[in-house]
């Protein structure tokens, strides 16, 4: 797994001398020898590699990384550039565009909105290849917790955007006033109609950034 040496190294550094992170990182590391396990062991901590505390403007939750070969690089919903378009993703970028007239790129990689200040968070870090939330309750939820705790405690406006109900239940743990939190069902096929399409999520986020003073993120993937 490769280190966190950004400025989420020192609020993370508590984290890593837990026990339960000792328990973890000895499972992962059992499970990687052992089985075909996604995204990259250097990849798993990419949210926090490419999106430095500093620099988070807006956080999109995920549950578990993508569990098909090549998809999963260590962002919630992205997927590598040679990779076909997930089916959430597909909804994520048709409501980008009935939204903010966005157009709907040729491949899946969101790099960029990291890059932008988007934290692309999994609660889950790792998964098997093919076996959805298989590395459910192994400890990542305790250490992305900790993350998102970190995050309530920043002093300057943070959007949450919160599609379906496991997102939605790390509410408790946003109190910060500065903050915004949106929720909408989850962009997956199964329940985007739900509400998720019309959320307009994206153009609030970016207001609510503007009205603070803080620059919006540019949403737009483009093409490769």
């Amino acid at each position: 797994m490769g280190a966190i040496t950004n400025d989420w190294a020192e609020p993370l550094s508590e984290e890593f001398r837990k026990p339960y992170y000792a328990r973890l990182y000895q499972k992962v590391k059992e499970e990687y020898n052992t089985h075909q396990i996604f995204p990259n062991a250097n990849d798993i901590f990419n949210a926090f590699h490419f999106t430095p505390l500093s620099e988070v403007k807006v956080v999109i939750l995920g549950q578990d990384p993508y569990h098909n070969i090549g998809q999963a690089h260590g962002l919630c919903f992205s997927v590598k550039p040679d990779v076909e378009i997930p089916p959430s993703l597909v909804n994520i970028y048709q409501e980008l565009h009935d939204d903010l007239g966005c157009y709907i790129p040729n491949n899946g990689y969101l790099e960029k909105w990291a890059r932008e200040g988007v934290m692309l968070l999994n609660t889950v870090l790792t998964v098997r290849a093919h076996q959805a939330n298989s590395h459910q309750g192994i400890g990542w939820e305790e250490f992305t917790n900790a993350a998102i705790r970190i995050l309530n405690e920043q002093d300057r406006p943070i959007v949450y955007l919160l599609w379906g109900k496991p997102a939605q239940s790390k509410i408790p743990m946003l109190t910060n006033p500065k903050h915004l939190i949106l929720k909408a069902p989850h962009p997956s096929p199964l329940s985007a109609y739900r509400g998720f399409f019309g959320c307009r999520h994206f153009s609030q986020a970016n207001e609510f950034l503007e009205k603070n003073g803080v620059k919006p993120i540019d949403w737009q993937i483009e093409n490769i």
